[in-house]
């Protein structure tokens, strides 16, 4: 299920924001950013915001995801850039306001038992009928 992400937002006294889930829900989490932007106060000046997460080999890494200015680039349309939580924002440069929004899915685990009755039986391959080749 979809859910929206409230959201956060980065200034000059609050540099950083982590989403987090439960380690305990049994379920897939995907945090979807959508739209970065400026906010009422903000500067003229260059307002950098990073994601920072974890590799494979559970090391932090930063990576940039927008750099934003009133006068020439206010707001920048990630398209839904996906991310595994637990993740931070984090205004690596600027003194903000600057506005994240995005979606938040969830996907819930089913008990994937491999049962005999997936497999199809020789007899039901016999029925199933032969894939013809389209007619021009």
């Amino acid at each position: 299920s979809d859910l929206l992400f409230p959201g956060c937002e980065l200034t000059a006294s609050t540099k950083s924001y982590t989403f987090q889930v439960d380690e305990a829900d049994d379920s897939d989490h995907i945090l979807a950013l959508s739209v970065v932007c400026l906010t009422d106060g903000a500067k003229d000046e260059c307002n950098v915001v990073e994601v920072v997460g974890r590799n494979h080999e559970n090391q932090e890494i930063a990576v940039p995801v927008a750099n934003l200015k009133l006068s020439c680039q206010p707001l920048l349309s990630l398209d839904n850039f996906k991310l595994q939580p637990p993740v931070t924002f984090r205004l690596a440069a600027g003194s903000g306001p600057v506005h994240l929004a995005g979606w938040h899915q969830i996907v819930h685990r089913e008990d994937a038992s491999f049962e005999e009755d997936d497999d199809l039986s020789e007899e039901e391959e016999e029925e199933l009928a032969p894939i013809m080749p389209a007619k021009k």
